[in-house]
């Protein structure tokens, strides 16, 4: 057993960026301990690096030149003097030799021990300790050089999934539904792993194709002490990777819960495990099969907080002081349900395709009683070098339908503009019959098809229009220099109404909403909008809102201006209008037969190349963003003309990629 002598932590350096380091320090700072931050050439103005103590430049951009060298993660502990290093989730977090190294240099390292690390991470190896304890598992084949992958899928059964041995967080994931896709499905998975984790060994892993997610979250102390605190459903996922986490699972019961519970003790007790992780089964009716051990803590676990009352950050950190537990497992109960759903900087209508970016406007909903943990404020980027996740919002209620309910209210009632999201999409799922029934398999998604946007009505289109003109029209008279006492828009004679056109991005360009205005003299609004007659008032107004009447409707707009962009947000949700100028401008010509990249990124590999021909849906090229493969395909038969990027190249979103003339009938 390790040495237990208890070890107050004074300095603690979190390794980490984003919403998970704030994380970190508002629970360190509550203990009295000073934080580190580190940075990346990136998130020099995050706020994250505002909120320490100390903050360490790692004087790189990607994540292998700072937040994966060891080397320089150490030396900043070194120069901002602290005594203990918390990894929070990715990264170096679930690396036992970063652990070790910690540990080498006299530090106290917040997480389980390396020998622990090292013999769980590796999937393949977790299995067998698994069988060997008693845990179930689903049958696996690692795929070594030379291996025959078509056999070993075959004898496993299709669908099968192709696996990373050494990470998580979907990274080096397919699945795979017949033998027509495996080898390159294997290719790929094995870079996007090796790029992940620095480890390309994959393996193939039955795949269940409606079963649920279900984690059980677990704490041991330095003394021997182990007790689990119950489970997570995370289920609805995309890519593999979870979007929407809840506690506890609507699919157990007592007695299916307490086997649970039992079976991540045992893998857990296997290895000597102390400090917070997570044990991952696939549950399917009342069978549950082993997926692996998460060494760290979970992007998730504010909701085993808010229904346990305890914090899991407090609770590492005094594990690593050498702190007992102080509570056995009689001690702890559930109350209430918690979900948690992650805003993430991606679009999906386009198959979650990542869409980093500049937020203009985040305004967390107030008064709802919810925990939002973020890394981002009102002009932060969202890289294209790191994961799309904005933030995370965690509602906790009595009963699992006012918990979802609220979450979708409160997601609604957040401005977040500047950048397409998945907001629309949580809240859809969200309020869909099938999770308010709690039928939350892991193929939710694809049999639900939560709509990806939300769809305005005529009735939203006006209000918001009308909100952007008339505002528009108090800040200049605002700003007037004469005539200030006069109503806007007063005049003394007959004079033509005024005018203005807006644009809705992403609609048709003919789609447009046309403006006309005049003052009443009882102080009202005539209005129509492309050519249909409405009454406004306006009650309130100021530099960041108006409260309006539109047709006996009345409603509190709140706006924020970006040169041409207005963005409004009020009952309909966020809207954005773009002003038209009010003379015609020559436009470009439409560009015609090229493939634009649908993201910023970095191509990884070609597979076409000049003067080939090439079928629908052929692969052409694959570019890397945000830690993830995607492939760009020939949207039909058709010759490629010209290869414009080259390998290793950055490119921006909509740079061309490939020339491609589509074949003739």
């Amino acid at each position: 057993m390790a040495d237990v002598t208890l070890k107050p932590i004074r300095r603690l350096l979190v390794a980490n960026r984003g919403e998970i380091a704030r994380r970190i320090m508002r629970t360190a700072h509550r203990m009295g301990i000073d934080t580190v931050a580190i940075y990346a050439d990136g998130d020099v103005s995050a706020p994250f690096v505002r909120e320490a103590d100390v903050a360490i430049a790692l004087n790189g951009r990607t994540s292998a030149q700072t937040y994966l060298d060891v080397g320089k993660v150490l030396d900043a502990c070194k120069r901002a003097g602290a005594d203990a290093v918390h990894p929070g989730y990715g990264f170096l977090s679930e690396n036992a030799g970063f652990a070790q190294a910690v540990i080498d240099a006299g530090l106290t390292w917040v997480g389980p021990s390396p020998a622990a690390i090292r013999g769980i991470g590796d999937k393949l190896a977790a299995k067998q300790l698994m069988q060997k304890v008693g845990v179930p598992t689903l049958d696996a084949h690692e795929l070594v050089e030379g291996a025959d992958a078509a056999a070993a899928a075959q004898r496993i059964g299709y669908p099968v999934l192709i696996k990373a041995a050494g990470g998580g967080g979907g990274r080096g994931m397919r699945i795979v539904e017949s033998p027509a896709g495996l080898e390159s499905a294997i290719a790929g998975a094995r870079r996007e792993a090796l790029s992940a984790f620095g480890n390309g060994t994959v393996f193939l892993e039955r795949w269940l194709t409606a079963s649920r997610h279900v984690e059980i979250q677990v704490l041991g102390d330095r003394h021997g002490n182990l007790v689990h605190l119950f489970e997570r459903e995370c289920s609805i996922q995309r890519r593999h990777q979870k979007i929407i986490e809840e506690a506890p699972s609507p699919a157990l019961n007592p007695e299916l819960r307490e086997r649970m519970g039992q079976a991540a003790l045992a893998a857990v007790r296997a290895i000597d495990y102390h400090s917070a992780g997570t044990v991952e089964f696939l549950l399917a009716g009342n069978e549950f099969f082993f997926l692996e051990v998460n060494t760290r803590l979970q992007v998730e676990h504010p909701v085993t907080e808010a229904i346990t009352g305890l914090d899991l950050v407090r609770e590492q950190i005094r594990i690593a002081e050498g702190e007992h537990l102080g509570y056995a497992q009689k001690d702890l109960g559930i109350t209430g349900h918690a979900i948690e759903a992650r805003l993430c900087a991606e679009n999906p209508a386009k198959q979650f395709l990542p869409t980093p970016g500049r937020i203009d406007v985040w305004e967390p909903a107030q008064g709802d009683g919810a925990r939002f943990d973020s890394g981002i404020e009102s002009g932060s980027e969202i890289a294209i070098e790191f994961d799309p996740m904005i933030a995370k919002v965690i509602v906790h209620a009595p009963t699992r339908r006012e918990a979802a309910s609220r979450l979708a209210r409160v997601l609604e009632s957040t401005r977040l503009q500047g950048i397409t999201h998945n907001r629309d999409f949580l809240v859809s799922t969200l309020r869909s019959p099938e999770f308010l029934a709690g039928d939350t398999t892991t193929d939710f998604i694809a049999r639900v098809a939560p709509a990806p946007v939300r769809t305005h009505s005529s009735d939203e289109h006006v209000m918001a229009a009308v909100a952007a003109a008339l505002h528009t029209s108090g800040l200049r008279h605002a700003q007037a220099k004469v005539l200030r006492s006069v109503q806007p828009g007063w005049r003394n004679s007959r004079m033509p109404p005024q005018r203005v056109a807006y644009q809705l991005p992403g609609r048709d360009p003919k789609a447009r909403l046309e403006v006309a205005y005049r003052q009443q003299r009882d102080a009202s609004v005539s209005v129509q909008v492309n050519g249909q007659d409405h009454l406004a008032r306006v009650h309130r107004f100021d530099a960041r809102s108006i409260e309006l009447e539109v047709d006996g409707r009345r409603s509190t707009v709140q706006i924020t201006r970006s040169g041409d962009r207005c963005l409004l947000h009020g009952p309909f949700g966020d809207l954005e209008l773009r002003e038209l100028p009010r003379f015609a401008r020559a436009d470009r010509a439409q560009f015609s037969g090229g493939l634009q990249a649908p993201m910023p990124g970095r191509v990884l590999s070609i597979a076409a190349k000049a003067g080939q021909s090439v079928e629908r849906g052929q692969l052409l090229l694959i570019l890397e963003a945000m830690k993830m493969e995607h492939r760009i395909t020939a949207p039909a038969d058709g010759l490629v003309k010209a290869i414009r990027v080259a390998e290793g190249d950055q490119v921006a979103n909509g740079a061309v990629l490939v020339m491609l003339e589509e074949k003739k009938d």
